[in-house]
């Protein structure tokens, strides 16, 4: 871990906790999620023909891959490289990292699931939880929408917050661009599906690894942040030790476990995705029976980790 890396990631954290990616931005150029998830669209449609063989499929799969991932870290490494030549550079690139983190957008969506139960009720729940989670909506009641809420909170705060600060304090911006475009290429492609079992077979093993330090690291957070009031750190430690193997996914078992033990809940287990019955294994031995409060319950107990994970970054910082 390059100590010249920790402050800027401090600042990064910081920024997008406080202002997340402007609307503005956004409105008018897009978001760098976006512009590599066109380019993996684009590889998709010209690369993955389905009448051609299994094996071809994987390789050029694999072959897009890494033209994508070098597409998002070549320019991220020679920015920094520009960038930290000027006396104020590491500000810019501080910036720059903060756009690629997610942990102000993914409160605000999960949140708006529990104000969508409270205040609208099951149809508008159903929409709100549709926008972050991909199971069918329509399958789920109430008690079924607070729980994708809170599995999604918990997968998303690996993959969208931890995940990609690990990568930064890594390598920097070159290492957070890189690993975005991999979890974006298996958001998209990386599904068990007719389509893509082949073509997106690279995308979600090479997720699948670049995910683990980061899940093992947010279930560690909120076992530690659940030693506020209404949760239980014992209880997030054991669900991680006799749950977390168990999930079908390497490493969404151990953030789910976590907040399942932690909050008292069973998360994960059967559910639809497409019409298709997804067998999975239940994280955690509490109630199937989440609310919007539970939503609530999770949103603070994510943000006492996020809130840990600073705390942490920031005495590394100044040690090193």
């Amino acid at each position: 871990m390059p100590p010249e890396t920790l402050p800027l990631l401090l600042f990064a954290l910081i920024a997008e906790a406080t202002f997340g990616y402007p609307a503005f931005l956004y409105q008018a150029l897009g978001h760098p999620v976006g512009w590599i998830g066109a380019l993996i669209g684009l590889a998709d449609r010209q690369l993955n023909n389905e009448h051609r063989s299994r094996l071809f499929r994987r390789v050029a799969g694999a072959a897009a891959l890494i033209f994508i991932v070098a597409c998002a870290a070549l320019p991220a490494f020679l920015l920094q490289k520009l960038l930290m030549r000027e006396r104020l550079g590491w500000i810019a690139v501080s910036i720059l990292a903060s756009a690629l983190l997610a942990s102000r957008s993914l409160y605000e969506h999960v949140r708006s699931v529990a104000v969508a139960l409270d205040a609208d009720g099951l149809e508008a729940g159903r929409s709100a939880v549709s926008r972050i989670v991909g199971r069918d909506p329509e399958k789920l009641d109430a008690h079924g929408i607070a729980r994708a809420a809170i599995e999604s909170l918990a997968e998303n705060a690996s993959d969208g917050v931890v995940a990609p600060a690990f990568w930064f304090a890594m390598f920097g911006l070159p290492g957070l661009a890189a690993y975005k475009a991999i979890n974006t290429a298996d958001s998209m492609i990386g599904h068990r599906t007719q389509r893509h079992a082949a073509f997106g077979w690279a995308a979600a093993r090479l997720d699948d690894v670049v995910n683990l330090p980061a899940s093992r690291l947010t279930a560690v957070l909120f076992a530690v942040a659940a030693f506020m009031p209404g949760a239980s750190p014992r209880g997030a430690i054991r669900a991680i030790v006799r749950d977390a193997r168990r999930h079908r996914s390497p490493n969404a078992g151990w953030p789910e476990a976590a907040m399942a033990g932690a909050l008292g809940l069973k998360l994960a287990g059967p559910r639809f995705y497409g019409g298709v019955p997804v067998q999975d294994s239940y994280m955690g031995d509490g109630r199937t029976e989440a609310s919007a409060e539970d939503i609530r319950r999770a949103l603070a107990l994510s943000a006492v980790a996020w809130l840990l994970m600073i705390i942490s970054i920031a005495v590394l910082s100044a040690a090193f």
